[in-house]
């Protein structure tokens, strides 16, 4: 994308190096990408926000890419995650931005909108992992509620023990994996058996809004960098629970779109349709000024919808 005038550099924050991608000049829109994903899933924004007179920023998160990656799984609570993007921040002398998140990205947003409401004007989050933001329930932990729902083998499930889940990407080949993710439109569950859960000689198309170069360029960071820093994300969620104590109870309190498609396994999950659409987001995210369900698209929406999301966010943020 270098030829498209994006530019990148590496920035020193919070004790660890972070990969940045960004373009263009004006208000700062800071662009958090998801699982298993990078900078570029937002290729398509960067371009066409800078279009539209903003300075889009786009990091690989920790873990990810061409940013540093620790071994420790407690390095990736949402307090190193969110204290890497307010460090990033203040080393480029940026002091609030429109903020904009997609599956992982997006609970970093939400939790960055929590701890640090001073640095966001507004925020837009698309196809929430997990669930859309839900304030933390004093009773019990994610995963496990995860596992009542679903059983062990659901994904959030599969991937708590360290080393199990990799070997099975390994045995998988990231390549493979990757275009299976990418190309998934079921919004049932993720399972993962602990038998292989797809044939290694399965042949997966591409879906048309992602091409052989795309995917090229994730399985070549991802074979580099490894999945152990992305998946210790989701093995942080009971102590993100734990250490999330002191903001139970607090409300998001700036401007929100939320965006999601109906084919979205997160648009599936048990009464999100009714928390969504039927006033409990609305209660716990007082600002809240849109809810946007898209007919017939998947999970990786700033991907496959790639034109309409650019005009969603624009449209959006330009009212501040």
């Amino acid at each position: 994308m270098e030829e498209h005038g994006i530019s990148h550099r590496t920035v020193e924050v919070n004790g660890i190096s972070i990969h940045v991608a960004e373009k263009g000049e004006g208000p700062v829109v800071l662009l958090v990408h998801g699982f298993p994903e990078l900078w570029y899933s937002w290729r398509h924004q960067i371009l066409g926000l800078a279009a539209r007179g903003y300075r889009a920023l786009a990091p690989d998160l920790r873990g990810y890419g061409d940013s540093s990656a620790p071994p420790t799984v407690a390095s990736y609570s949402v307090f190193h995650i969110v204290g890497d993007l307010v460090a990033l921040l203040d080393a480029l002398a940026i002091p609030q931005v429109f903020l904009v998140g997609h599956d992982w990205g997006a609970i970093v947003a939400w939790y960055m909108c929590l701890f640090r409401p001073d640095r966001v004007q507004a925020l837009v989050n698309l196809s929430v992992a997990l669930v859309p933001f839900i304030p933390r329930n004093p009773a019990g932990k994610l995963v496990d509620y995860f596992r009542s729902l679903y059983g062990d083998d659901y994904y959030v499930c599969r991937f708590q023990e360290p080393g199990a889940v990799e070997a099975e990407f390994d045995r998988l080949g990231t390549e493979s994996l990757l275009r299976m993710l990418f190309a998934s439109r079921n919004p049932g569950p993720f399972l993962i058996p602990k038998e292989a859960f797809v044939p290694l000689d399965w042949q997966i198309p591409l879906p048309d809004w992602l091409s052989e170069e795309d995917i090229s360029y994730f399985t070549r960071k991802f074979d580099k960098s490894g999945f152990t820093g992305p998946v210790n994300y989701y093995r942080c969620l009971d102590l993100n629970w734990e250490l999330g104590a002191p903001w139970c109870g607090v409300k998001i309190q700036v401007p929100v779109k939320f965006i999601v498609g109906d084919l979205d396994l997160t648009y599936h999950y048990p009464g999100i349709q009714d928390y969504l659409h039927r006033g409990g987001f609305k209660d716990d995210v007082p600002m809240l000024e849109e809810v946007v369900v898209m007919e017939g698209v998947a999970h990786f929406i700033n991907q496959e919808k790639a034109p309409e999301i650019t005009d969603h966010i624009y449209h959006f943020i330009r009212k501040f």
